[in-house]
């Protein structure tokens, strides 16, 4: 089992700017010795009320303050983006990083940002599978000609390559029987977030049926989940400080897709998720800001320290959280 800390790098547009870098740092810091095995951060633009560090250049900094720890996009809104703009970024995050790093990529579904890009929902499909296509050639190949729908490039070359010889590990999200598909046809990876265990199986399960139908295989250790966590001395508790941080599904109740209460009740949470195949964890922390150190020491002591195994501890370097 690995566990990744998902970092959240916005504040309001109230507080000076100054302010969003420090305790980024310092969250990376106590990740890094606590026992983690990566951290992450998302991808977001055009936030009413918020401002927001920009992904790769932000997790750049963060490089330089961890001794063990992988560094991943979790996700970067690939269809939204260009993919020779993106190849290169992450790229250069894998050399800074020294092939400690993984990219979980996504299509876009807010539409504040797909209005910021001029694009509609159903753009954003083949604009994806076409920029995956790019991007992996300009990881591991000179000189790239591609034509498409959507991208036209011709004679193409990034430096420096990925350290990583066959490039990153391309993680795709999203819990749509469509995103399982895209997994299975392009991905080396599925990471899912708002989904109960049982969905993650079932999620498993689908994704194996599409690889197999594209003459591919993903490797049984790259089935990861996105869980918001928070620390309490009952369920209860928990949800009446931190509940309000949840974005809600229509169909389910939190309670189903969290992991909140007591170190039992988060721990028990995991080995669900474990239960059903996944073995990857991007761990969010929930609640008050002022708590974040405290949560994040009592995940490492009570969850990641007994769940963890040997061989994923931060000293084996990993490379795809």
């Amino acid at each position: 089992m690995k566990f990744c800390l998902q970092l959240n790098p916005q504040v309001s547009i109230e507080k000076p700017s100054a302010s969003l870098m420090p305790t980024l740092i310092e969250q990376v810091r106590v990740a890094d010795a606590v026992g983690f095995d990566a951290f992450s951060m998302g991808d977001h633009y055009n936030i009413p009320g918020l401002q927001r560090l920009n992904q790769v250049p932000a997790l750049a900094r963060l490089c330089a303050e961890a001794k063990h720890c992988a560094v991943g996009t979790a996700v970067t809104l690939l269809g939204l983006r260009h993919p020779v703009t993106v190849a290169s970024e992450l790229a250069s995050l894998d050399v800074l990083n020294e092939g400690k790093s993984f990219a979980a990529f996504g299509l876009g579904y807010r539409e504040e940002e797909l209005n910021a890009f001029n694009l509609t929902k159903s753009q954003r499909y083949q604009r994806f599978v076409e920029a995956v296509e790019i991007v992996r050639r300009l990881w591991t190949e000179d000189n790239v000609s591609f034509e498409g729908k959507f991208y036209s490039v011709k004679d193409v070359t990034i430096t420096p390559h990925p350290w990583q010889k066959n490039g990153l590990a391309i993680w795709i999200g999203g819990r749509s029987q469509a995103a399982m598909r895209r997994t299975g046809r392009l991905g080396d990876g599925w990471l899912v977030s708002s989904v109960s265990p049982a969905e993650v199986g079932t999620g498993i399960q689908a994704i194996r049926r599409y690889a197999a139908d594209a003459g591919r295989q993903i490797p049984e250790d790259h089935y990861g989940v996105l869980i918001p966590f928070f620390f309490a001395a009952t369920l209860e508790k928990a949800h009446a400080l931190a509940g309000e941080s949840i974005r809600p599904r229509p169909d389910m109740p939190p309670s189903e897709f969290i992991a909140f209460g007591d170190p039992e009740q988060v721990r028990a949470k995991i080995r669900d998720y474990i239960a059903t195949g996944a073995s990857k964890f991007v761990m969010r922390p929930c609640g008050p800001f002022a708590g974040w150190r405290e949560q994040i020491e009592i995940l490492a002591r009570e969850v990641i320290e007994p769940l963890q195994t040997p061989a994923d501890s931060p000293n084996a370097q990993p490379n795809d959280a």
